[in-house]
């Protein structure tokens, strides 16, 4: 089975759409406030979403996940066995780092 390390390594705050877009009030500094950067998930193989994970966010990064998790490299990204990839919230993005691991 094939594991892998997710890290929460930057969110950006799009304060400027969420002001002209977004329904509700902007509280905090306009960022997601379900990760934090450093945040961290183990994966592996076969598993279901991480625990404290957020779905919406999970539904956009699964497949890099599977992908470095299952032996995948891509060859743009200089250390092998490791993808940086982001969720689709367009207000408020998180960006993960991916690393597979024994």
């Amino acid at each position: 089975m094939g594991k892998c390390r997710i890290t929460v390594i930057r969110k950006l705050a799009c304060v400027d759409l969420k002001e002209e877009y977004f329904d509700r009030e902007i509280t905090g500094d306009g960022t997601c406030g379900y990760f934090n950067v450093g945040d961290e998930f183990i994966y592996s193989t076969g598993d279901d979403v991480p625990k404290n994970f957020c779905a919406w966010a999970w539904s956009d990064i699964n497949r890099d996940v599977e992908a470095i998790a299952n032996g995948a490299n891509f060859d743009w990204i200089k250390q092998p066995g490791t993808n940086i990839t982001c969720c689709t919230d367009g207000l408020e993005p998180v960006v993960f780092k991916i690393e597979r691991i024994e």
